[in-house]
């Protein structure tokens, strides 16, 4: 009787096997994890949209002024987009790695997640010794923060875009570690798909800056105007 009464409490199975998580306790609660992270996530990109659009619409006001001087005029830095468009090409090598790393989890495939988790944060990197170097041109070009309005919002957004960048590069490491310490897949499954999710946000976001930074005068007025900025 007190063995029965044990086996019970145990969380035997109708056919008397042992279970280490009766009713699949431990699952439930990982799955009910995985999803708060998701939702804390969204919240968090729509408070990171909601400032960066604040920032486009000062970005298109402050345009309109007289001091403003653009920088895609044929003597200034942006007249060669090549070096953020090969900067952009690393962001989304960097996206297409971390989707091939989350579905490979999603398949339980340990591999193939792991590599393409790393290719995904090398990639990352890499854009971000890109901006550095952009960076460095306009200062050796005396494109400096304050010298003119225009050069202050570029890189204002560029930088507040590579901090957000630099922040999922600091959990990447930490998921890096937790790879190399062999934690099971199962658990560092939901931290992928966080990681690819956030990746993608960031690449849509930064096309969206690059679009506007290289645009000229003439389609900033045209903005104002549609916005009832001008």
């Amino acid at each position: 009787m007190n063995r029965l009464l044990l086996r019970n409490a145990g969380g035997a199975d109708p056919g008397g096997s042992w279970s280490h998580d009766p009713g699949g306790i431990q699952a439930a609660e990982g799955a009910d994890r995985s999803q708060t992270a998701k939702v804390g996530l969204r919240l968090f990109l729509v408070v990171v949209s909601s400032l960066f659009f604040l920032f486009l619409i000062a970005f298109i006001a402050r345009s309109q002024l007289a001091d403003w001087e653009p920088l895609t005029e044929p003597l200034a830095p942006l007249a060669n987009l090549q070096p953020l468009w090969l900067n952009s090409a690393f962001l989304v090598l960097g996206c297409i790695a971390l989707q091939w790393s989350r579905l490979a989890a999603r398949k339980a495939r340990p591999g193939a997640t792991v590599i393409g988790f790393a290719l995904g944060g090398v990639f990352a990197i890499a854009f971000l010794a890109g901006q550095l170097w952009v960076w460095q041109q306009f200062v050796a070009w005396g494109y400096f923060v304050a010298s003119n309005p225009a050069n202050s919002f570029f890189y204002l957004l560029t930088g507040l875009h590579g901090l957000h960048l630099l922040g999922g590069v600091i959990a990447w490491c930490w998921i890096v570690a937790k790879f190399l310490r062999h934690v099971p897949l199962a658990q560092l499954g939901a931290s992928v798909e966080l990681c690819a999710i956030y990746w993608h946000y960031l690449l849509g976001l930064w096309f969206v800056l690059f679009a506007l930074l290289a645009s000229t005068p003439q389609t900033y007025e045209a903005i104002a105007r549609f916005c009832g900025l001008r």
